[in-house]
């Protein structure tokens, strides 16, 4: 229960830090906050589908969307090939972890880049125009990150699994300050 509370003390102040952000700034737009409630996460995160990143909601905040999203990784054991992972051009990320431990690399020196196409999933509803890409083992910030952990990923930043000891489970806050996410996007699965 400890951790349930913690895990929630963590989301209010992120979501109240972007709340009061938008507020300063567009003073009066807004007239409602909304709630992503335990329940809601949790069905989106363990839904039959499968996807190891899933889009919760869209929010609009006045200046500028703001989304929470899940995603999971399962185990990956570590070797000596090229950490793959993802870029976003303009939407940046806060990794809440809030199950399991892996070695997340962020940054380094991008070895390729494949576009994501513009009509896929990850583009048109998660984290808006991204590619993928690999960095070689040990390049950029190797660190250990495991339950209760919080990882701020700006727009621009490689970020990927070099190894998953035990299934990683996250909550994604994304600040879209250019809008590209879908506004008002509820997953289906929130009921």
């Amino acid at each position: 229960m400890s951790n349930l509370k913690n895990l929630f003390t963590i989301f209010g102040s992120l979501a109240c830090g972007f709340f009061v952000f938008a507020s300063l700034s567009h003073e009066g737009t807004i007239t409602e906050a909304t709630d992503v409630v335990y329940s809601e996460w949790q069905n989106v995160m363990h839904a039959p589908e499968g996807r190891v990143d899933r889009q919760v909601k869209v929010v609009d905040i006045g200046n500028s969307n703001v989304a929470v999203g899940v995603l999971f990784r399962d185990e990956i054991e570590a070797n000596d090939e090229p950490v793959s992972g993802i870029v976003h051009n303009h939407v940046s990320e806060v990794y809440y972890i809030t199950k399991g431990s892996g070695i997340l690399v962020t940054g380094g020196t991008l070895l390729g880049r494949t576009d994501i196409p513009s009509n896929s999933d990850i583009v048109e509803v998660l984290v808006g125009e991204s590619f993928s890409t690999t960095v070689a083992r040990g390049d950029g910030q190797v660190r250990e990150v495991r339950q209760g952990d919080i990882v701020v990923i700006p727009a621009g930043v490689f970020h990927g699994w070099h190894s998953v000891d035990s299934r990683v489970e996250m909550i994604s806050i994304r600040p879209d300050p250019e809008r590209v996410l879908p506004d008002g996007y509820i997953n289906p699965y929130t009921e």
